[in-house]
């Protein structure tokens, strides 16, 4: 009922809402994850309104719109989001966006298929944690300074500059962790996490991902799962298993207990960001911030 509710609000906002103008003659957008606004925000600098909807913490995958996001979805002049069903209960309404001419930009959307990991747990099939690929992430900064660029062409050339700094940014960031994750010998590169949020990145840096609810937070984990990761820990005497910080870290916490009683010690390493920065201000609020200290603590944790 609830959801029926929320639909006609949409609509009746579309069809009786203008764009609001322009605030202080800037572009208007709205963004999804932290990741995307975070970088949306290099790349539109001083020239460009941004509000995302979610903050520190907060899952994408479980994300529920309220009415007062519709509206800022409605009245943007540009919506950025991730794509491949990571907003799954956001799907809906972009849908009924679309059928209005306004065309949010699935930023993953734009990625070569053959190169994504499959999953069947997706509506998209496929793995959406493509951020943790930091080649898939300049494809991101690329497609929305052409997208400013289109929308705003009388600043461009500021969009293309800011592009630049930041791809160059992001390689400096390639180099310095590909040195921090070369100093981990191969055979202790095992990533055990809440959810499998992390495929991407073990698929570019040789890490064994297993994440203990799966690829989406909506998929529980149950005994038998805590159980037979124990067993894989203790197999392959696994140092260290980490929470993430927009999961609950219960689940991590009943493995480490589950590991714990068969004999095997197993600390939690630390704390990651997978589906969401840190809050803002700090150097986990910005996605390179954030991707540093992840490495930074997977390695330190299971040397």
């Amino acid at each position: 009922m609830k959801k029926n509710i929320l639909i006609v609000f949409i609509l009746a906002i579309i069809f009786s809402c203008k764009n609001n103008k322009k605030e202080n003659g800037k572009l208007n957008i709205v963004t999804t994850t932290t990741m995307i606004t975070d970088l949306v925000k290099n790349i539109g600098g001083d020239y460009v309104n941004v509000e995302g909807l979610m903050g520190s913490g907060v899952d994408p995958h479980l994300y529920k719109a309220s009415e007062g996001d519709v509206s800022k979805l409605v009245n943007a002049d540009i919506i950025f989001y991730n794509g491949l069903h990571l907003e799954g209960k956001l799907v809906e309404i972009f849908e009924k966006m679309e059928s209005q001419t306004k065309t949010p930009i699935a930023l993953a959307e734009e990625i070569d298929k053959n190169t994504l990991i499959g999953s069947d747990y997706f509506a998209s099939n496929y793995d959406p944690h493509v951020w943790f690929n930091i080649a898939y992430f300049k494809q991101f900064a690329s497609k929305v300074a052409s997208v400013l660029s289109e929308k705003d062409p009388k600043n461009a050339a500021n969009y293309n500059e800011n592009e630049k700094q930041y791809l160059a940014k992001l390689d400096t960031l390639q180099s310095k962790i590909q040195g921090i994750i070369e100093t981990l010998p191969k055979e202790k590169r095992i990533l055990v996490t809440a959810h499998d949020a992390f495929n991407y990145f073990g698929k570019s840096y040789g890490f064994e991902v297993v994440g203990l609810q799966g690829l989406s937070t909506a998929t529980e984990a149950g005994v038998q799962d805590v159980q037979k990761l124990a067993a894989f820990i203790i197999d392959k005497n696994v140092k260290a298993i980490f929470v993430e910080s927009s999961v609950p870290k219960r689940t991590i916490e009943a493995l480490q207990a589950a590991v714990n009683s068969k004999g095997h010690k197993v600390e939690i390493g630390g704390t990651l960001y997978s589906d969401a920065l840190g809050n803002d201000g700090t150097v986990e609020g910005t996605y390179i911030g954030m991707f540093e200290y992840n490495v930074n603590t997977i390695v330190s944790a299971l040397k």
